[in-house]
C-alpha cells in the first residue's frame, strides 16, 4: 500500500459496490491469485471513461476479463473494447466470463503475444482512444512505440501497477534480486513518460501506482 492504510481503507469504504458478478469474478480471481486491478484504479478508469467517452479501447493484458468486462458497463452503446492476451488457460477463462457477462458484442479478446499483435495494429493503423496497460511490467517500455502509433493525438494512456508497491523508490540492490530488471525497466518507462514531447504525465500514487498519459502530438 502506498497511501496510509486508514485513508486508503475510508476512501475504500466510499466506492460503490460492483454488481454480483464482478464481485463474484473479483474474489475468484483473488482466490486463484490471478492480478487484478485494485478498487482505486476501478473507480479512476469508471472516472475516466465517463470523462472521455471513448468509442475505442485498448487493453494490453487481459487476465480473465475483469477490467475489460468493468470497462464495459461505462461505455456508449457503439463503442468497443479489444484486449490482448496470450496465456492459454486466461484466455479460455476470460472467454467464458466475458460470455457469462453477455458483453460478446463489446469485447474482442486477441490471442497472442502483446509485442506482435501492437505491431500488427500499427501496420494497419487501427485507431485508439483509450489504451490500458496492465501486462508484464517489464515490457511496458518495448511496447510504447507501437502503442503511440495507434493512440489518437488527444488519447488517454493509462498504466497500471508503475510504482510496485513502492519499491520503485527503492535502490536496486534493496530489491530481491528477481525483480531488479523489471525494477530498471519500470523506471526507464517513468522516465521515458515524463520527459518525453508526445506525452503529458502524472503518474497517481492510487492502487499500485497509475500514470496517465495524455498524447500530444
Amino acid at each position: 500500500m502506498i497511501t496510509n492504510e486508514r485513508i486508503a481503507a475510508y476512501i475504500n469504504s466510499l466506492e460503490m459496490e460492483q454488481n454480483d458478478f464482478l464481485r463474484k469474478l473479483e474474489q475468484e480471481a483473488l482466490a486463484d491469485y490471478v492480478p487484478i486491478i485494485k478498487k482505486p484504479t476501478q473507480s479512476l478508469l469508471r472516472f475516466l471513461i465517463h470523462c472521455h467517452n471513448p468509442e475505442r479501447i485498448l487493453e494490453v493484458g487481459t487476465a480473465v476479463g475483469f477490467s475489460s468486462i468493468l470497462m464495459s458497463q461505462y461505455l456508449k452503446k457503439e463503442a468497443e473494447i479489444i484486449t490482448i492476451e496470450k496465456m492459454p488457460e486466461r484466455i479460455r477463462r476470460a472467454k467464458e466470463n466475458i460470455k457469462l457477462a453477455q458483453k460478446e458484442q463489446v469485447i474482442k479478446v486477441l490471442e497472442g503475444d502483446a509485442a506482435v499483435i501492437l505491431q500488427e495494429l500499427g501496420e494497419k493503423k487501427e485507431a485508439f482512444d483509450f489504451v490500458f496497460m496492465d501486462a508484464a511490467k517489464g515490457q511496458y517500455l518495448n511496447f510504447l512505440p507501437d502503442i503511440l502509433k495507434i493512440l489518437k493525438v488527444g488519447g488517454i494512456l493509462i498504466s497500471d501497477n508503475v510504482l510496485q508497491d513502492g519499491d520503485i523508490v527503492e535502490s536496486r540492490y534493496a530489491v530481491t534480486r528477481r525483480n531488479r530488471t523489471i525494477h530498471f525497466r519500470m523506471r526507464e518507462y517513468l522516465f521515458e513518460l515524463t520527459h518525453s514531447e508526445q506525452f503529458d504525465t502524472v503518474v497517481l500514487p492510487i492502487g499500485d501506482g497509475v500514470t496517465l498519459s495524455t498524447k500530444r502530438m
